[in-house]
């Protein structure tokens, strides 16, 4: 497996387990670092390591905010909420970039004042010294929460761990400031703290970007998408699943749906027996509950039905902007011909695709009267 693979928690306790004892080491970090940059920058007077200090208070607080909302998440399903509160651990994602950006904004307010009104630092040995520890210190546990939270896929963990590894980069240029000061006795930490405090507006608003559109809802994982539809496919009765719908309700938490395409002879007991071991083969693999699955009838009883089919799709997927054609059925009785159309979003008028492929088929077969479904696969890119 690759490093920083995302995996699947079997136990959803050992996934919590690790994500508070990560969370648990950034606040013990954090709350160290806090202490010391306090210190010396208020004997030396600097704004520029003041604010690292604050900047290491608010990550303490973004770790016990995701303490708190791992916790939460952890909740077993209820009447009200019988999707479970996994969801939770994106809002506290959400909160975390908030606070980096509010962290951003007041820094960068502090930094334009220190512009206006400059002081001058004193700086020690020690101090550098310090500082440079500091710089160490972020590093490592950016790169450690970060890679934990890549395996666990918990967004809060990322968060943090990109906001460390900024803050190693915002200690390691106050570093620089200091050192430009103590041999040379120019001041720049007021406008470094002014470059600092928009990288870090520009990172909480990409961290609140990214988190938003989680919640929202975002197109399921391709290769997730892509492994489950395998695994539907490896049935030997099913000849093709399409219309496959993921609902996230939190890390690594989906229920789904998906369409499968059988032979027109199966019983309804077969096909019962079939849908069960789709299920429970889908959920084995991939973690996902299917909680439906649809069904597409295919002829095999008619060769002039195979023609058709067979016609149909090459006039159809050479329309531009159709992806595909699935669930496509002839009552030769009753004679209706039905399928769904699948069109790219690239088109500038979906609908007025669907209506060319309805045309379409109509100059082929005048005769039949159509069922044509203009479909979306939230599952393709």
């Amino acid at each position: 497996m690759a490093e920083n693979e995302p995996v699947i928690i079997e136990n959803e306790k050992s996934r919590s387990g690790i994500i508070v004892r990560t969370s648990i080491i950034g606040i013990a970090a954090n709350a160290f670092l806090a202490a010391f940059k306090a210190v010396i920058g208020i004997i030396s007077g600097s704004i520029a390591i003041t604010l690292d200090a604050v900047n290491n208070v608010s990550d303490a607080a973004s770790s016990v905010i995701t303490i708190i909302g791992t916790k939460l998440a952890g909740k077993s399903p209820d009447r009200k909420h019988p999707f479970g509160y996994g969801r939770i651990e994106y809002l506290t994602a959400m909160i975390i970039s908030v606070i980096v950006l509010y962290a951003g904004i007041t820094s960068l307010i502090e930094s334009v004042k220190k512009i206006i009104t400059p002081e001058t630092p004193e700086y020690s040995i020690v101090s550098l010294i310090i500082i440079g520890a500091a710089v160490a210190v972020k590093i490592v546990l950016g790169r450690y929460v970060k890679s934990v939270g890549k395996k666990v896929n918990s967004d809060s963990l990322i968060n943090s761990g990109e906001d460390a590894t900024l803050d190693s980069v915002i200690s390691a240029a106050t570093l620089a400031a200091a050192l430009i000061f103590f041999f040379t006795k120019v001041s720049l930490e007021a406008y470094l703290g002014a470059i600092i405090s928009l990288v870090i507006i520009k990172s909480g608003v990409g961290m609140l970007r990214e988190t938003l559109s989680k919640i929202l809802g975002e197109r399921a994982d391709a290769e997730l998408a892509k492994g489950i539809k395998e695994t539907v496919n490896s049935f030997d009765k099913v000849s093709g699943a399409y219309d496959l719908v993921l609902n996230n309700y939190g890390p690594d938490t989906f229920n789904g749906s998906v369409h499968i395409e059988v032979p027109d002879t199966l019983t309804a007991d077969e096909l019962d027996e079939l849908i069960r071991q789709i299920t429970v083969e889908v959920y084995k693999k991939h973690n996902v509950i299917l909680t439906a699955v649809g069904v597409y009838s295919l002829n095999t009883r008619s060769d002039e039905a195979a023609r058709m089919r067979e016609n149909v799709y090459g006039a159809v997927l050479a329309i531009a902007h159709v992806l595909e054609i699935h669930g496509f059925f002839v009552n030769e009785e009753k004679k209706t011909i039905r399928f769904d159309v699948i069109v790219s979003f690239d088109a500038k008028d979906r609908a007025a695709v669907h209506q060319k492929v309805c045309e379409k088929v109509r100059e082929m077969y005048p005769d039949y009267a159509l069922e044509v479904v203009l479909d979306t696969d939230f599952s393709q890119s």
